[in-house]
């Protein structure tokens, strides 16, 4: 598989990126990054960095960027102490360029990390301001003819993995370590049968396999 990630330097992206070349030494993983710098991160992961700012770069520059890949991933954000105007260019438009470009270079699979709380955001303050830019990006996905999966973590923490969570379309607010996250995007990369599926995740005490299994029997 040839993979790529949007905001490779980010640390669920940077986490994925290892789960994903530990599970499959052949997997290419490519990692988009905002600065030249951040390069060797990228490598340390075993992945190909790429630099490409998603905020600056034209339809067509993303549409080279993913050329060839199996799927891309959106693991980019504006971070907790961005304005709402990076939240529009990042959270939503940023997101919506990378669908169009997989769309326009054949590439069918598009892995959405979203966030809890975007199905009935708040309106009074800057984070309603982010989960309304990521509502609308997940709706922009959605009514796409990609093979999407959107996953909406909860309150997220550095926490070692557990390799055990809860999954569902709707669950009860709780927090979820990183590196689990990455745990369930590896899996779904791997689980086509994922596609079209929209689910909430947070820590739990089901398997990261068995709960994957659940989502898709159901």
């Amino acid at each position: 598989m040839r993979i790529v990630i949007a905001g490779g330097h980010g640390t669920i992206a940077r986490l994925l990126s290892a789960r994903l070349t530990e599970l499959d030494a052949d997997t290419e993983v490519v990692g988009l990054i905002r600065k030249p710098e951040q390069a060797d991160d990228i490598r340390e992961v075993g992945a190909i960095p790429e630099v490409l700012d998603l905020e600056m770069a034209s339809l067509d520059e993303l549409t080279d960027a993913v050329q060839d890949a199996d799927a891309v991933v959106f693991a980019a954000g504006a971070g907790p102490g961005s304005g709402a105007g990076r939240k529009e260019t990042v959270d939503f438009a940023a997101a919506v360029n990378l669908r169009d470009a997989a769309r326009q270079a054949g590439v069918a699979r598009y892995v959405m990390v979203s966030a809890m709380g975007t199905d009935d955001p708040p309106t009074d303050d800057v984070f309603s301001v982010y989960l309304r830019a990521k509502a609308r990006a997940d709706k922009a996905l959605m009514e796409s003819d990609l093979a999407w999966t959107i996953v909406r973590p909860g309150g997220l923490t550095d926490d070692e993995p557990t390799g055990t969570v809860t999954l569902a379309r709707h669950v009860d607010r709780g927090e979820i370590s990183r590196a689990d996250v990455a745990d369930v995007l590896a899996a779904v990369l791997h689980r086509p049968a994922t596609a079209g599926h929209v689910f909430e995740l947070v820590g739990g005490d089901t398997p990261v396999a068995d709960a994957i299994d659940d989502l898709v029997a159901g």
